[in-house]
């Protein structure tokens, strides 16, 4: 055994021997109880970084915990390798996007080994291969064949220079990413998934899952967004039908005094008039410029523009008129809301600025409200007033009480409303998954039949980044014939959205290598759902959401049985670091600064906030070079002690370097006692200060446990193991009773191997053992070990601490009185004194008071 710890060549021996042995190979036949642990796969960028490195750091640590205690665990790996970095890249340094996902896919896979994780890498996958997109188009067309994958057109952000629809991190400050150019806002049809169908099993399932966040889940609820109240219909007085609208406040129907619509509302062309033509067609121009949630916003300016048609307030009779606004979306609600702008901030301020007339409804307690006073909406609770015969009514009861009578009169009904909208799926992008639907001039839509799956991406694309997606100009991939009558037909040219391959790829890797559909449903069983889940809280709402509407989608379909595909999830927070930068170079990395100045220049380099690591704000460390200089088992253990990993952690170079140096001491505690306790047995009782020694061992044990499992203390954890480390360094009886030694050693090694495994394997041999960690036992703590035979008492004379004493546990309160009137540090103070009172607390504490 060398003197000198050198993580290098240890970490190279055991990720060999791992890898030789297939460690963490899942095993299908085992009768052990399955434990499946999942990380959020990554994007392959082409290098990992600090969050990286701290996401499945935390996740190998559970994994490798459940191993030792016996599970049998499922953990893969694998690539979310659609979307549109590739199509960037391919643009940008003229490669394939195939060509660049894969390399970067080669170079993660090394990186990602290099950190010793415990993937079953016999299981992984990349969701851009023909192998697993060609399942995906399947479970679409079966959702087709359902109903619950429909198409629809949609207000989509549209560059109308490249030619391609853009999402909405594409357009910066209304124009396009790409080429500048103006961002307008176009009708397009667009393939959706009917999430809505789910909507409300969606909403109870939240309230089912203990083991996620509240805050992830209040997030999918507020998504959700279940509202009940009354559908109302608003007569139009050219008596050519009528206006519905959903609303919660049923309450203030006598106060509506005009009416808002969405600009895209399928009766706005019948309710203009000729006359407002021109300004309305000036408006809509106007939005189709803005993004769609900068005139939606809450501190937008509200504008519109009169229809010059007017509908009839059914209550209260009142002629409404009609308007477009900004801040109505067709895809809320039904695309109209009345407008009561006593009770609802957003139309009062449109009333103000359009002189719209305002109705109080609900007066509040105390001066009552008037009109032409009034400097905000109302919208606490109240007494109705100017409302016929509910007049009087607690606003609430008045609820009840309104929409029992829309109800019997047929003026409205009682209803349910969603603010989840369908999921659009559709992006006008080569790198993806491709829609297999053929469209047939004499057919119309037509699947693509199962036989003639998958449709291939095609591979011999030319990127030029102009003319809109390169899929839509190829082609022998558009034009083909219809499977139906044979005729001249064209295929889709839109590919998904890359959450659809995210939204089922954890029921994949139970079954990666199954040939004959999408799923094999007992293997499935065998390891769904995943136990515990691990990712970014980034994801709360759109990957988790989906994920969740697909695994129901999947047990509809007769894959799975399960409802919810993650027992528990875990959030981890992000890794944040100091920024650095200088007046002349901007940003500077970490290594660009040298004695707080800029290495470019010599001006001083101004230090910033600590701020999540961002390559553009240059605040990033390097994980490959860390490991270069301490090796991968201390980056995972600074990961994972610096912080809680909820928590955001922030980068300490010093952090580091104590981690580092407590590896070395435990290295140090093995060389150094090595020759003593390697032919000695491990103990099973001790005397003296031996005893005190194996109960903080077991102690140990038993804190490691219980801050690992479930609990994700990690801190804590590796913290009590660095308290038994010093314990061990103390221990002045190392030769009378090396078994003592000898267990509290191999407890320290075999807690530390979920965190740093190489160190602790290696260690683990030169203690002479043949078995591997990786498969090895969790160790179990002893009750009989944690009793404490002796207890030590603190003493005060008249409040101050004057002594201590020990006295056998249990002693009764008249002995720990004797013991400690009769220690002579506490007899002192008592000489010439007179006792007046002994107060003992009981395992604690003893208080003399004297006069």
């Amino acid at each position: 055994m060398q003197e000198r710890y050198d993580a290098a060549p240890i970490e190279e021996t055991w990720q060999k021997i791992w890898a030789d042995e297939q460690s963490f190979k899942a095993n299908e036949a085992s009768e052990r109880p399955k434990y499946y642990l999942l990380e959020m796969f990554p994007y392959p960028s082409g290098r990992i970084h600090m969050g990286h490195v701290r996401n499945y750091s935390i996740g190998d640590v559970v994994a490798r915990f459940k191993a030792m205690q016996g599970f049998n665990v499922l953990h893969p790996m694998g690539w979310d390798a659609f979307g549109m970095p590739a199509e960037n890249a391919a643009i940008q340094h003229g490669t394939h996007p195939a060509k660049w996902t894969f390399e970067n896919i080669a170079n993660m896979r090394v990186q990602l080994k290099r950190m010793g994780l415990s993937y079953d890498w016999g299981r992984e996958f990349a969701t851009c291969t023909p192998e697993y997109y060609r399942w995906e188009q399947l479970i679409f067309l079966q959702m087709l064949d359902r109903g619950l994958a429909y198409k629809k057109s949609s207000a989509v952000n549209w560059c109308p220079s490249c030619l391609t629809v853009l999402a909405n991190e594409q357009v910066e400050e209304g124009e396009c990413w790409r080429c500048s150019s103006a961002v307008t806002q176009k009708e397009l049809d667009q393939w959706s998934f009917r999430i809505t169908d789910y909507a409300q099993e969606l909403l109870d399932g939240t309230y089912a899952l203990p083991g996620w966040p509240e805050s992830v889940l209040t997030m999918q609820r507020n998504w959700i967004g279940r509202s009940t109240g009354c559908e109302i219909s608003f007569p139009l007085e050219a008596g050519n039908g009528d206006i519905r609208v959903f609303t919660t406040r049923q309450d203030t129907l006598f106060g509506a005094t005009f009416m808002s619509l969405a600009p895209a509302h399928p009766l706005m062309n019948t309710l203009v008039t000729d006359a407002q033509r021109p300004e309305m067609d000036a408006f809509q121009h106007k939005l189709s410029l803005q993004e769609r949630d900068k005139h939606v916003g809450e501190e937008s300016e509200k504008e519109g523009v009169f229809t010059g048609s007017y509908c009839i307030n059914p209550v209260s009779g009142r002629r409404m008129p009609i308007f477009a606004a900004n801040f109505v979306l067709m895809g809320y609600g039904t695309g109209a809301v009345m407008a009561v702008p006593t009770h609802d901030q957003r139309d009062f301020e449109f009333a103000r600025k359009y002189d719209l007339p305002l109705v109080v409804v609900i007066q509040p307690p105390g001066d009552a409200l008037q009109p032409e006073t009034m400097t905000e909406a109302w919208t606490g609770p109240g007494v109705m007033v100017n409302s016929g015969v509910f007049d009087g009514l607690d606003n609430e009861a008045a609820k009840e009480a309104i929409a029992d009578t829309l109800d019997k009169d047929g003026i409205g009904t009682r209803s349910i409303n969603y603010r989840l909208r369908d999921w659009g799926v559709s992006r006008q992008r080569y790198w993806g998954t491709p829609i297999p639907v053929i469209y047939c001039a004499a057919c119309g839509v037509v699947p693509v039949p199962e036989k003639d799956l998958p449709v291939l991406l095609p591979t011999d694309i030319v990127f030029t980044g102009e003319g809109g997606s390169p899929l839509a100009q190829h082609d022998s991939f558009v034009h083909t014939s219809c499977p139906t009558c044979g005729g001249a037909a064209r295929r889709e040219t839109d590919t998904f959205d890359t959450f659809v391959e995210s939204s089922w790829y954890f029921a994949r890797y139970a079954c990666p290598d199954f040939t004959d559909g999408p799923l094999d449903r007992q293997r499935v069983e065998r390891w769904l759902p995943v136990d515990q889940y691990i990712g970014g809280v980034e994801h709360a709402v759109m990957h988790l959401l989906y994920a969740r509407f697909f695994t129901k989608v999947l047990r509809d379909l007769g894959y799975m049985k399960i409802d919810e595909p993650f027992t528990n999830l875990l959030t981890q927070g992000m890794v944040c670091m100091e920024t650095k930068s200088c007046e002349q170079h901007g940003w500077l990395y970490p290594e660009e600064v040298a004695d707080d100045k800029c290495s470019k220049c010599g001006k001083p380099a101004l230090s910033g906030r600590n701020e999540k690591m961002s390559k553009s704000k240059k605040n990033v460390v390097d994980p490959d070079h860390l490991i270069r200089r301490f090796g991968a088992d201390t980056a995972r253990l600074f990961s994972l002690f610096a912080a809680p990993p909820e928590k955001d952690l922030e980068w300490n170079e010093q952090g580091v370097e104590g981690c580092y140096r407590f590896l070395n001491r435990v290295w140090r505690l093995v060389y150094d006692n090595l020759e003593l306790i390697r032919s000695v047995p491990v103990a099973t009782s001790a005397e003296g200060v031996g005893r005190d020694l194996r109960r903080m061992t077991h102690r140990t044990i038993k804190k490691v446990t219980e801050d690992i499992d479930g609990r994700f203390h990690f801190n804590t954890a590796i913290a009590a193991i660095m308290e038994l480390v010093n314990a061990i360094y103390a221990f002045d009886e190392r030769i009378e009773q090396a078994s003592v030694l000898r267990e509290a050693i191999e407890a320290v090694i075999q807690l530390l191997t979920p965190f740093v495994p190489h160190l602790a394997e290696e260690l683990w041999s030169q203690l002479g053992h043949t078995e591997r960690l990786a498969t090895g036992r969790w160790p179990v703590w002893e009750e009989a070990a944690l009793i404490q035979d002796d207890i030590l008492i603190v003493v005060q004379v008249n409040g101050k601490v004057r002594g201590k004493v020990t006295v056998p546990v249990g002693l009764d309160d008249d002995g720990v009185r004797a013991a400690a009137l009769a220690d002579p540090n506490v007899a002192r103070f008592l000489t010439d004194q007179t006792v007046r009172k002994v107060i003992v607390i009981p395992g604690r504490l003893v208080n003399v008071v004297v006069a």
